[in-house]
């Protein structure tokens, strides 16, 4: 009987055991296993966070310690947001996004400079968006053909300016004005009537070549190249008279100063003035300044050649000469 008794305890005391190895047991398993799944979500969520780091949107990084993924994930939080696409503001983010801003400024720069606007004048062609004309209307341009080869070179010019070029007409003989504006002429002194009825005054000595602005000088401002507006220059061209005197540094001096300058100034004259070398000198150099191309033309007067020429050469302009009957020479 005791033997039984003790085999029974023996037992129980065995059962027991087993089942306290198995509390202790099993959760251990549990632990163990735990680790395996959290390790393996987190490293799919780690290649979400850093893939806007390296490369947006392309490229994954190779996954990171345990240890470091907690930090990303801790500090990346607010990534989506402060990583925009593409950021304009931060330089390393705009050479990543480099399909998207690269084109944008190709294509900018292309339609501004492919189809902004130009014309052409006496076979001198121009793409430029800001246009000056300077043309001559001196008395001396009667003989010879020059006045209708003028108006008709310089309307069909006009005619042929892109729709979104800005222009600007200013004839000269002595004095120089605003194509349309009124003139009112006394001996040795011209009253210029201008936008507002505002006069600008001019004085000569007596001589064609020494007239001088007295006073307040004439803004000049950009005109449209609108349908209404072409015709209104057209109409000018073809009615403005010729005056008396030549000197051509003061509208040129007009056209420099405008705001904002001219790209292109197209220069049409057919005097020699007195001072005219020094003239160009000087336009020369206040138009390099500020990046203005002068391309001159030369109607009929071999006397004013070379300080047209000069004056083209300071400006990488085109200097053309025109000779009788209309025929071109481009010199340079």
């Amino acid at each position: 009987m005791a033997s039984i008794m003790s085999l029974v305890i023996a037992i129980l005391i065995v059962v027991q055991v087993a089942v306290l190895l198995g509390f202790l047991l099993l959760p251990s398993l549990r632990m163990e296993v735990a680790p395996i799944v959290a390790y393996s979500a987190e490293m799919e969520e780690e290649e979400v966070v850093d893939r806007p780091e390296v490369a947006p949107q392309v490229q994954r990084q190779p996954a990171a310690p345990s240890s470091a993924i907690a930090k990303v994930i801790a500090t990346s939080v607010p990534t989506p947001t402060a990583v925009p696409v593409p950021d304009t503001d931060t330089p390393d983010q705009s050479i990543e996004f480099g399909d998207g801003d690269d084109f944008g400024d190709g294509w900018g720069q292309g339609s501004g400079s492919g189809f902004g606007g130009g014309t052409s004048f006496f076979g001198v062609t121009s793409k430029a968006e800001r246009i000056a004309y300077v043309i001559d209307y001196s008395a001396s341009m009667r003989s010879g053909g020059r006045e209708d080869l003028m108006r008709k070179e310089l309307t069909k010019s006009v005619d042929r300016i892109a729709p979104k070029t800005n222009y600007a007409l200013i004839f000269f003989a002595g004095p120089a004005w605003v194509a349309g504006d009124e003139i009112d002429w006394t001996k040795g002194e011209a009253t210029v009537i201008g936008k507002g009825r505002r006069k600008y005054q001019w004085k000569s000595p007596g001589t064609a070549h020494e007239w001088r602005q007295v006073g307040k000088k004439q803004p000049v401002e950009w005109l449209s190249a609108t349908q209404g507006q072409l015709s209104k220059s057209r109409k000018t061209i073809k009615e403005t008279r010729l005056v008396w005197g030549t000197r051509w540094d003061n509208p040129l001096e007009m056209a420099l100063e405008m705001d904002p300058p001219p790209q292109v100034i197209y220069f049409m004259t057919d005097g020699s003035a007195k001072g005219s070398d020094s003239w160009a000198r000087e336009i020369g150099a206040k138009a390099k300044t500020k990046g203005i191309k002068i391309n001159c033309v030369a109607m009929m007067q071999p006397k004013a050649h070379d300080s047209m020429e000069d004056l083209a050469k300071r400006t990488n302009g085109h200097f053309t000469i025109v000779m009788q009957g209309g025929k071109r020479k481009k010199v340079r």
